[in-house]
Protein backbone atom coordinates (compact mmCIF):
# COMPACT_ATOMS: atom_id res chain seq x y z
CA UNK A 1 0.00 0.00 0.00
CA UNK A 2 1.43 3.37 -1.02
CA UNK A 3 0.41 6.64 0.57
CA UNK A 4 0.92 9.99 -1.07
CA UNK A 5 3.96 10.79 1.02
CA UNK A 6 5.70 7.39 0.97
CA UNK A 7 9.17 6.99 -0.48
CA UNK A 8 10.47 10.52 0.07
CA UNK A 9 13.50 11.64 2.03
CA UNK A 10 13.52 15.03 3.70
CA UNK A 11 15.02 16.49 0.54
CA UNK A 12 15.63 14.31 -2.51
CA UNK A 13 17.65 14.88 -5.68
CA UNK A 14 14.65 16.44 -7.43
CA UNK A 15 14.17 19.05 -4.75
CA UNK A 16 11.03 17.51 -3.24
CA UNK A 17 10.35 17.89 0.44
CA UNK A 18 8.94 15.14 2.63
CA UNK A 19 5.25 15.45 3.35
CA UNK A 20 4.36 17.67 0.40
CA UNK A 21 3.40 16.82 -3.19
CA UNK A 22 5.95 17.70 -5.85
CA UNK A 23 3.37 19.45 -8.04
CA UNK A 24 0.20 21.20 -6.87
CA UNK A 25 -2.26 22.68 -9.37
CA UNK A 26 -5.01 25.06 -8.29
CA UNK A 27 -8.29 26.05 -9.92
CA UNK A 28 -8.82 29.44 -8.31
CA UNK A 29 -12.59 29.86 -8.13
CA UNK A 30 -15.04 32.04 -6.24
CA UNK A 31 -13.88 35.63 -6.75
CA UNK A 32 -17.24 36.76 -8.12
CA UNK A 33 -19.28 35.03 -5.42
CA UNK A 34 -17.00 36.46 -2.73
CA UNK A 35 -17.66 39.97 -4.04
CA UNK A 36 -21.41 39.43 -4.50
CA UNK A 37 -21.79 38.20 -0.92
CA UNK A 38 -20.31 41.50 0.25
CA UNK A 39 -22.22 43.76 -2.11
CA UNK A 40 -19.02 44.58 -4.02
CA UNK A 41 -18.31 44.60 -7.76
CA UNK A 42 -16.83 41.42 -9.25
CA UNK A 43 -13.65 43.33 -9.99
CA UNK A 44 -13.03 43.73 -6.26
CA UNK A 45 -13.27 39.97 -5.90
CA UNK A 46 -10.62 39.56 -8.59
CA UNK A 47 -8.40 42.16 -6.93
CA UNK A 48 -8.63 40.39 -3.58
CA UNK A 49 -8.06 37.07 -5.34
CA UNK A 50 -4.78 38.41 -6.70
CA UNK A 51 -3.61 39.09 -3.16
CA UNK A 52 -4.38 35.45 -2.37
CA UNK A 53 -2.23 34.46 -5.35
CA UNK A 54 0.70 36.34 -3.85
CA UNK A 55 0.27 34.65 -0.45
CA UNK A 56 -0.11 31.13 -1.83
CA UNK A 57 2.92 31.43 -4.12
CA UNK A 58 5.10 32.41 -1.21
CA UNK A 59 3.63 29.79 1.09
CA UNK A 60 4.07 27.03 -1.50
CA UNK A 61 7.70 28.05 -1.87
CA UNK A 62 8.21 27.93 1.89
CA UNK A 63 6.57 24.49 2.07
CA UNK A 64 8.99 23.11 -0.51
CA UNK A 65 6.51 22.55 -3.33
CA UNK A 66 8.46 21.93 -6.53
CA UNK A 67 5.81 23.05 -9.05
CA UNK A 68 2.73 25.21 -8.51
CA UNK A 69 0.31 25.61 -11.42
CA UNK A 70 -2.38 28.31 -11.18
CA UNK A 71 -5.38 28.41 -13.52
CA UNK A 72 -5.49 32.17 -13.94
CA UNK A 73 -7.50 32.71 -17.15
CA UNK A 74 -9.18 30.07 -19.27
CA UNK A 75 -9.80 30.22 -23.02
CA UNK A 76 -13.52 30.33 -22.15
CA UNK A 77 -13.13 33.41 -19.92
CA UNK A 78 -13.12 35.66 -22.99
CA UNK A 79 -16.91 35.21 -22.99
CA UNK A 80 -17.20 37.32 -19.84
CA UNK A 81 -18.23 40.98 -20.08
CA UNK A 82 -15.60 43.10 -21.83
CA UNK A 83 -15.20 45.35 -18.78
CA UNK A 84 -14.38 42.37 -16.55
CA UNK A 85 -11.95 40.89 -19.08
CA UNK A 86 -10.23 44.25 -19.41
CA UNK A 87 -9.88 44.47 -15.64
CA UNK A 88 -8.38 40.97 -15.49
CA UNK A 89 -5.83 41.88 -18.18
CA UNK A 90 -4.89 44.98 -16.24
CA UNK A 91 -4.59 42.96 -13.06
CA UNK A 92 -2.22 40.53 -14.75
CA UNK A 93 -0.02 43.38 -15.98
CA UNK A 94 -0.04 44.96 -12.53
CA UNK A 95 0.95 41.65 -10.91
CA UNK A 96 3.89 41.11 -13.28
CA UNK A 97 5.14 44.68 -13.03
CA UNK A 98 4.81 44.75 -9.24
CA UNK A 99 5.96 41.27 -8.28
CA UNK A 100 8.27 39.98 -11.01
CA UNK A 101 11.46 41.42 -9.55
CA UNK A 102 10.65 40.04 -6.10
CA UNK A 103 9.76 36.60 -7.45
CA UNK A 104 13.03 36.59 -9.36
CA UNK A 105 14.93 37.52 -6.20
CA UNK A 106 13.18 34.62 -4.43
CA UNK A 107 14.49 32.23 -7.11
CA UNK A 108 11.03 31.48 -8.58
CA UNK A 109 11.03 30.08 -12.12
CA UNK A 110 7.98 31.18 -14.16
CA UNK A 111 6.44 29.33 -17.09
CA UNK A 112 3.25 30.42 -18.85
CA UNK A 113 1.11 27.81 -20.61
CA UNK A 114 -1.72 28.57 -23.04
CA UNK A 115 -2.27 30.06 -26.47
CA UNK A 116 -0.47 33.35 -27.15
CA UNK A 117 -1.17 34.03 -30.81
CA UNK A 118 -4.27 36.13 -30.11
CA UNK A 119 -2.91 38.05 -27.11
CA UNK A 120 -2.27 41.77 -27.34
CA UNK A 121 1.41 42.64 -27.86
CA UNK A 122 1.80 44.22 -24.41
CA UNK A 123 0.46 41.13 -22.61
CA UNK A 124 2.53 38.76 -24.75
CA UNK A 125 5.67 40.83 -24.11
CA UNK A 126 5.16 40.82 -20.34
CA UNK A 127 4.67 37.05 -20.27
CA UNK A 128 7.81 36.55 -22.33
CA UNK A 129 9.72 38.92 -20.03
CA UNK A 130 8.66 37.00 -16.94
CA UNK A 131 9.80 33.72 -18.44
CA UNK A 132 13.09 35.09 -19.77
CA UNK A 133 14.07 36.79 -16.52
CA UNK A 134 13.41 33.73 -14.35
CA UNK A 135 14.41 30.97 -16.77
CA UNK A 136 17.54 29.93 -14.86
CA UNK A 137 16.02 30.10 -11.38
CA UNK A 138 16.00 26.85 -9.42
CA UNK A 139 13.39 27.44 -6.73
CA UNK A 140 9.62 27.05 -6.97
CA UNK A 141 8.48 26.47 -10.55
CA UNK A 142 5.41 28.69 -10.96
CA UNK A 143 3.29 27.65 -13.95
CA UNK A 144 0.64 30.17 -14.94
CA UNK A 145 -2.17 28.77 -17.10
CA UNK A 146 -3.27 31.84 -19.05
CA UNK A 147 -5.61 31.76 -22.05
CA UNK A 148 -5.49 28.02 -21.44
CA UNK A 149 -7.94 25.25 -22.30
CA UNK A 150 -7.11 21.57 -21.97
CA UNK A 151 -9.15 20.39 -24.95
CA UNK A 152 -7.47 22.93 -27.22
CA UNK A 153 -4.11 21.89 -25.80
CA UNK A 154 -4.74 18.23 -26.67
CA UNK A 155 -5.92 19.17 -30.19
CA UNK A 156 -2.76 21.25 -30.61
CA UNK A 157 -0.60 18.30 -29.52
CA UNK A 158 -2.42 16.00 -31.98
CA UNK A 159 -1.74 18.45 -34.80
CA UNK A 160 1.95 18.66 -33.91
CA UNK A 161 2.28 14.88 -34.07
CA UNK A 162 0.16 14.67 -37.23
CA UNK A 163 2.44 17.17 -38.93
CA UNK A 164 5.46 15.05 -38.01
CA UNK A 165 3.73 12.01 -39.51
CA UNK A 166 2.89 13.97 -42.68
CA UNK A 167 6.56 14.99 -43.06
CA UNK A 168 7.62 11.38 -42.74
CA UNK A 169 9.45 11.99 -39.46
CA UNK A 170 7.22 9.75 -37.36
CA UNK A 171 5.30 6.52 -37.93
CA UNK A 172 1.72 6.62 -36.58
CA UNK A 173 2.23 3.37 -34.67
CA UNK A 174 5.22 4.92 -32.87
CA UNK A 175 3.07 7.53 -31.16
CA UNK A 176 2.78 6.79 -27.44
CA UNK A 177 1.76 8.54 -24.24
CA UNK A 178 5.18 10.08 -23.72
CA UNK A 179 5.08 11.69 -27.16
CA UNK A 180 1.64 13.15 -26.51
CA UNK A 181 2.76 14.45 -23.12
CA UNK A 182 5.84 16.05 -24.64
CA UNK A 183 3.71 17.84 -27.25
CA UNK A 184 1.48 19.47 -24.63
CA UNK A 185 2.12 22.96 -23.24
CA UNK A 186 3.35 21.20 -20.10
CA UNK A 187 5.97 19.11 -21.88
CA UNK A 188 8.84 18.51 -19.46
CA UNK A 189 6.76 19.41 -16.39
CA UNK A 190 5.68 16.50 -14.16
CA UNK A 191 1.97 15.78 -13.91
CA UNK A 192 0.28 17.32 -10.85
CA UNK A 193 0.11 15.11 -7.78
CA UNK A 194 -2.66 17.24 -6.31
CA UNK A 195 -5.33 19.42 -7.93
CA UNK A 196 -7.17 21.81 -5.61
CA UNK A 197 -10.38 23.59 -6.59
CA UNK A 198 -11.78 26.28 -4.34
CA UNK A 199 -15.36 27.57 -3.85
CA UNK A 200 -17.07 24.18 -3.49
CA UNK A 201 -17.38 23.42 -7.21
CA UNK A 202 -16.36 19.87 -8.11
CA UNK A 203 -15.18 19.76 -11.72
CA UNK A 204 -11.97 20.31 -13.69
CA UNK A 205 -13.41 22.95 -16.04
CA UNK A 206 -11.12 22.08 -18.96
CA UNK A 207 -7.97 22.20 -16.82
CA UNK A 208 -5.05 19.75 -17.24
CA UNK A 209 -7.38 16.90 -18.25
CA UNK A 210 -4.58 14.76 -19.70
CA UNK A 211 -2.09 15.61 -16.96
CA UNK A 212 -4.54 15.09 -14.07
CA UNK A 213 -5.46 11.52 -15.04
CA UNK A 214 -4.12 10.20 -11.73
CA UNK A 215 -3.97 13.38 -9.67
CA UNK A 216 -5.58 13.48 -6.27
CA UNK A 217 -8.47 15.98 -6.28
CA UNK A 218 -9.33 18.12 -3.27
CA UNK A 219 -12.40 20.37 -3.40
CA UNK A 220 -12.39 23.16 -0.84
CA UNK A 221 -15.54 25.09 0.04
CA UNK A 222 -13.44 28.21 0.72
CA UNK A 223 -13.83 30.99 -1.86
CA UNK A 224 -10.50 31.91 -3.45
CA UNK A 225 -10.10 35.39 -1.85
CA UNK A 226 -10.41 33.69 1.56
CA UNK A 227 -8.17 30.74 0.69
CA UNK A 228 -5.23 31.19 3.04
CA UNK A 229 -2.16 29.28 4.11
CA UNK A 230 -4.17 27.14 6.54
CA UNK A 231 -6.59 26.10 3.78
CA UNK A 232 -3.66 25.22 1.51
CA UNK A 233 -2.07 23.15 4.28
CA UNK A 234 -5.39 21.40 4.93
CA UNK A 235 -5.52 20.32 1.28
CA UNK A 236 -1.97 18.96 1.55
CA UNK A 237 -2.91 17.10 4.74
CA UNK A 238 -5.84 15.51 2.92
CA UNK A 239 -3.52 14.55 0.07
CA UNK A 240 -1.07 12.95 2.48
CA UNK A 241 -3.87 10.79 3.86
CA UNK A 242 -4.75 9.39 0.44
CA UNK A 243 -3.56 6.07 -1.04
CA UNK A 244 -2.24 6.42 -4.60
CA UNK A 245 -2.32 3.18 -6.61
CA UNK A 246 -2.30 4.56 -10.19
CA UNK A 247 -4.75 1.90 -11.32
CA UNK A 248 -3.14 -0.96 -9.40
CA UNK A 249 -3.79 -2.63 -6.05
CA UNK A 250 -1.59 -2.91 -2.98
CA UNK A 251 0.08 -6.19 -2.12
CA UNK A 252 -2.20 -7.00 0.83
CA UNK A 253 -5.39 -6.35 -1.09
CA UNK A 254 -4.10 -8.21 -4.14
CA UNK A 255 -3.38 -11.28 -2.03
CA UNK A 256 -6.95 -11.52 -0.78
Amino acid sequence: MTTASDGRDDRDAGGETAGVPAHVAVIMDGNGRWAKARGLPRTEGHRRGMETVRRIIRHASRRGIGHLTLYSFSSENWRRPAEEVGFLMGLLKYFIRRDLAELHTENVHITVIGERADLTPDIAALLAEAEALTRDNTGLHLVIAFNYGSRDEIVRAARILAERVARGELAPEAIDRDMVSAALFTGGIPDPDLVIRTSGEQRLSNFLMWQAAYSELVFSSVLWPDFDEAAFDAAIDEYNGRERRFGGVDAVQGAK
